[in-house]
């Protein structure tokens, strides 16, 4: 199963970011290499938003990976919400379409 992790950033996230970016990098590194974490970023204008998408039996590795992530420890993110993808289109759909 797919899911989305949302997170909503502080107003001065650009600036705040730059020293936290390297661990929150190596944070996720094992998450990608594991093929858990497939996906993420920042949406842009406005950079008020972050979305990663997440493979996993359930929401449980998303809501890992927010809890422990240094951008929430450190105050970058205000917020955040797990939510299934139930995916239908693309190679890599769960449940492609016939």
């Amino acid at each position: 199963m797919h899911y989305l992790l949302f997170y909503d950033y502080v107003p001065d996230y650009l600036t705040r970011r730059q020293p936290l970016r390297a661990d929150h990098f190596e944070f996720a590194r094992p998450f990608i290499e594991r093929g858990e974490l497939i996906l993420g970023g920042a949406l842009a204008d406005p950079a008020d938003t972050g979305v990663l998408l997440f493979r996993g039996e359930t929401p449980e590795v998303a809501r890992a990976f927010a809890a422990a992530d240094p951008y929430v420890q450190r105050g970058l993110v205000t917020g955040w919400r797990v939510r299934p993808w139930n995916t239908v289109v693309g190679p890599t759909a769960e449940v492609p379409l016939p």
